[in-house]
């Protein structure tokens, strides 16, 4: 058993692996910024092949690409985005799937701010309270269906303030600038530590699903480096390490 796992293992890195390292112009969701990294040096190492990532709101990387953004692959953090991509011809037909499921939270830098069951937010007792902008991050629209599930969205709107991706979002309430805010849990879930501050783990029945899903973009369509980056995303090594960060798996 033991051998076998070493010749799959071998025989992975060798998938990878091939004369002339080439580079990969990669749009990262912002939520996805830590285990992207992690991923990106994995690969390197495997394959000789550089990821140079650049990180943002999805809305934004939308438009981005619609205006011709130089970018090979995308790492969306939603469904909907690869799929208007690729019925607009900007992604490549079939290089599209999910390669993690989000999972929100609610988090205050501060002990004892956020109770295990978010009735925080019923309470109201804090002036500021940051999410993503909606309409421009899933993470923002899944913290306004959590609060509007909840019945308390229209009675946070002057307590809210909104970050343009979820990365600033994550500044503001880690800066102290908002007392809490719906971040995601990747954010503040480090492999083998436990998250600091307080939080609240949103239930999934609180918001629709945040299928997160990566493509090839017609970009990257020749570049034979991307489409083994894609690969490399679906490896158990790769998947091991997506949901060592906090996500789901599909």
């Amino acid at each position: 058993m033991v051998a076998s796992r070493v010749l799959l293992a071998a025989g992975c890195v060798a998938c990878f692996t091939h004369a002339g390292a080439g580079e990969v112009q990669v749009a990262v969701a912002a939520n996805f910024a830590a285990p992207a990294k992690q991923l990106a040096e994995r690969y390197a190492r495997a394959s000789g092949h550089q990821l140079s990532l650049s990180t943002g709101s999805t809305g934004k990387f939308y438009a981005q690409i619609r205006n011709g953004a130089p970018f090979d692959v995308l790492l969306s953090a939603d469904d909907e985005t690869p799929r208007r991509l690729e019925q607009e011809q900007r992604a490549v037909g079939g290089s599209r799937f999910t390669y993690a499921i989000g999972k929100l939270v609610l988090w205050s830098s501060s002990e004892g701010v956020v109770d295990a069951k978010g009735d925080v937010l019923r309470r109201a007792a804090f002036k500021r309270l940051a999410i993503a902008n909606p309409r421009l991050a899933p993470y923002g629209a899944a913290a306004q269906q959590v609060m509007e599930k909840l019945g308390v969205w229209s009675a946070l709107q002057d307590r809210l303030v909104q970050g343009e991706n979820i990365a600033q979002t994550y500044q503001f309430v880690s800066t102290g600038n908002a007392e809490l805010g719906f971040i995601a849990y990747s954010q503040i879930r480090e492999p083998g530590k436990s998250p600091a501050g307080s939080s609240w783990l949103v239930p999934q029945a609180l918001y629709a699903p945040i299928q997160q899903d990566a493509a090839l973009l017609q970009r990257g369509a020749g570049n034979r480096a991307a489409g083994q980056f894609l690969e490399f995303l679906r490896t158990a090594a790769a998947r091991e390490l997506i949901q060592a960060y906090g996500y789901g798996l599909p």
